[in-house]
């Protein structure tokens, strides 16, 4: 069997981080020999997250022997980077230290969806046109993860996620501004949206079109969502959720680890 080196770019602290974690829950139970070391075993980790890599391939690049061997410690890994993943109360507290947030969804596809008995259907966005799951996304003003919500059904609205999730009481109880798309219309006075396009002219039949002003005002407010954008982008740039292979219900997993990853390399 050929294998060539590859490239992938990574934080050193993130890195780190789930090291010290491996390291210390190796240490809690006591474990004995292993094949791999913390460090390697996080690179691994790393490298299937970031690189969406294969277990046949992983198994092969770090001589591990068998694909499952690679199952057990990715799944240990995950599971340690899901409970290191900050709740939303954390997320809030994090937030009331910024001068506003940025609130945005975004749609993960999915691939193993059921599609008896209609099971698919809740998981399909109308919007995209695919099958996916709805995350909530808050951001800080120069772009850096906050908080990412656990996953809902892909036909969910963004509005309707953001409520369940609750993250619309709370930046109102605590008093944080927020900007967002129009698709948080009413979502409250402390989360600002784009000027919506008039309503049809009687007279006419066409849209009335936005005044000079309310153009401006449209770019400024585009501007400062901006960065909630780049933290989205950054989000999918983990290509094992580009297209989630896995089942829905472990897509939550999945992200949680991503999440706690990205937060470390901010």
């Amino acid at each position: 069997m050929l294998s060539y080196p590859s490239g992938m770019t990574v934080s050193s602290r993130a890195l780190g981080v789930l090291s010290d974690a491996l390291r210390a829950h190796r240490n809690q139970r006591r474990t004995r020999w292993r094949k791999l070391s913390p460090g390697r075993q996080a690179l691994l980790v790393v490298a299937h997250l970031r690189k969406g890599e294969t277990y046949a391939d992983l198994a092969c690049g770090f001589r591990v022997g068998t694909s499952s061997t690679v199952y057990r410690y990715l799944r240990e890994a995950l599971d340690l980077l899901a409970a290191m993943a900050p709740t939303l109360e954390q997320a809030i507290e994090v937030a009331k230290g910024k001068a506003s947030v940025i609130v945005d969804g975004t749609l993960l596809r999915i691939d193993r969806v059921g599609m008896a008995c209609g099971y698919d259907r809740a998981f399909y966005s109308g919007k995209h046109k695919a099958h996916g799951v709805n995350v909530q996304v808050i951001a800080d003003p120069v772009g850096r993860l906050v908080w990412i919500s656990p996953p809902l059904p892909g036909a969910r609205h963004d509005m309707g996620a953001a409520r369940e999730h609750g993250i619309i009481d709370a930046l109102t109880a605590h008093e944080i501004p927020a900007a967002a798309d129009t698709a948080y219309q009413g979502a409250g006075p402390m989360v600002a949206v784009p000027q919506r396009r008039r309503r049809l002219d009687p007279d006419t039949g066409r849209y009335r079109r936005l005044s000079r002003n309310q153009k401006e005002v449209n770019r400024a407010h585009a501007r400062r969502r901006g960065p909630g954008e780049r933290v989205n982008a950054e989000l999918k740039n983990w290509k094992v959720l580009r297209r989630i292979r896995s089942s829905p219900n472990r897509a939550g997993q999945l992200i949680a680890a991503v999440q706690t990853l990205m937060i470390a390399n901010d």
